[in-house]
């Protein structure tokens, strides 16, 4: 799983990262330094994802200039409703209408508001960031769910993932006989179309989740067709960081932090994977960053700005010494956007590969 199923910790500013709703779903529980991992992420858990020139990728309808901002498909749809559909924890759900909806993560917002549904939303979860939803009234505590809350808005449809919580806040408002949906979560690019076909039905429109889908992954190969050869030499390394400095937690991404599959889209290898990191996160080490060897570092913005920037990371024990480090190669991202794998994903990978393979880059 990625990181936002893995962990969550208070940003920098003391205001909820995008990534955190999704981080609870996994908990290190193997031995003491499991345990004291645990410990120093459950301390930060309550509310919570350099370069430019050279051969970069052409920009996307939406590029960073506008990347905190969704882009509706052209022509607002007409639901075919009542729909019944089946929801990831085994219920079956009919919905009958769109006209007040409540997505509990900022990823499905994300693809509601992209379907054309922007105006049919009531509410939010802290981690949809982007400027169309930001007054909306925030309906999650510390990431868990107030039912109080989103029942006070009368839904007539309220979308969820596996990993929104507590269990007892949803089993509330179903109880009042409000449709709820919960999606399974995405974990890497192959999990975009899937989201959006599922989304796009239960708003009955499926004929829109298909435009919308088809979209996003012609975006998402024209980047991947504007990535520079690699000239015979070796693909660069890069290692996925997972930083909150007000907390101390300093987290290596692995096989399961949900960045491998945006960094082999990019052409890079996800050097914690390749260096035998097989699950989600382990604790920095100099061992760790020495065996990964990363040629660069990607990190979610806040991130980066909780460790005070690139002189900060540098002094995180290991960072100097590692290629990424000495060469002061960061590719930074915004926590709201990274690791949604929807309708923006291609404007993430555009802000890879262009990062990536700035001037004099590993890839030039």
């Amino acid at each position: 799983m990625h990181i936002s199923q893995a962990f969550a910790t208070r940003s920098p500013e003391g205001s909820e990262g995008p990534d955190a709703g999704r981080m609870r779903a996994r908990r290190p529980a193997r031995g003491r330094a499991a345990a004291a991992l645990t410990a120093a992420v459950a301390f930060a858990l309550v509310l919570t994802g350099c370069g430019g020139g050279g051969n970069s990728a052409p920009k996307s309808a939406g590029s960073a200039a506008d990347a905190d901002r969704v882009e509706p498909l052209a022509a607002p749809p007409a639901p075919k409703l009542p729909v019944t559909v089946d929801s990831a924890d085994g219920a079956k759900v009919t919905i009958d209408s769109t006209d007040r909806i409540v997505p509990l993560t900022g990823s499905l917002s994300e693809i509601v508001f992209t379907l054309g549904f922007g105006k049919q939303v009531v509410a939010r979860d802290i981690t949809a960031t982007f400027e169309q939803a930001e007054k909306l009234p925030v309906v999650t505590r510390a990431h868990d769910v107030s039912a109080e809350s989103v029942l006070s808005l009368k839904p007539t449809i309220v979308l969820a993932d596996t990993t929104t919580g507590p269990a007892e806040a949803i089993d509330q408002i179903r109880d009042a006989g409000i449709p709820l949906l919960v999606v399974e979560p995405a974990k890497e690019l192959a999990d975009v179309g899937r989201r959006i076909d599922t989304v796009a039905e239960a708003l009955g429109v499926p004929s829109a989740g298909t435009e919308l889908k088809e979209r996003t992954e012609s975006r998402i190969a024209a980047v991947q067709k504007s990535i520079p050869d690699h000239r015979g030499g070796e693909k660069p390394r890069v290692a996925f960081l997972y930083l909150r400095g007000s907390a101390s937690v300093y987290l290596l991404g692995g096989a399961e932090s949900g960045a491998s599959s945006l960094l082999e889209a990019a052409g890079a290898v996800d050097a914690g994977k390749e260096s035998g990191l097989d699950k989600d996160f382990t604790a920095i080490t100099s061992e760790a960053l020495a065996k990964a060897a990363p040629d660069a570092i990607l990190v979610m913005s806040k991130g980066l700005a909780s460790v005070d920037g690139m002189d900060g990371l540098v002094k995180i024990p290991g960072i100097a010494e590692t290629p990424a480090g000495m060469d002061r190669r960061v590719v930074s991202i915004d926590d709201g956007v990274l690791l949604n794998y929807g309708p923006r994903t291609d404007r993430v990978l555009t802000e890879i590969v262009e990062q990536l393979y700035a001037k004099g880059g590993t890839g030039q």
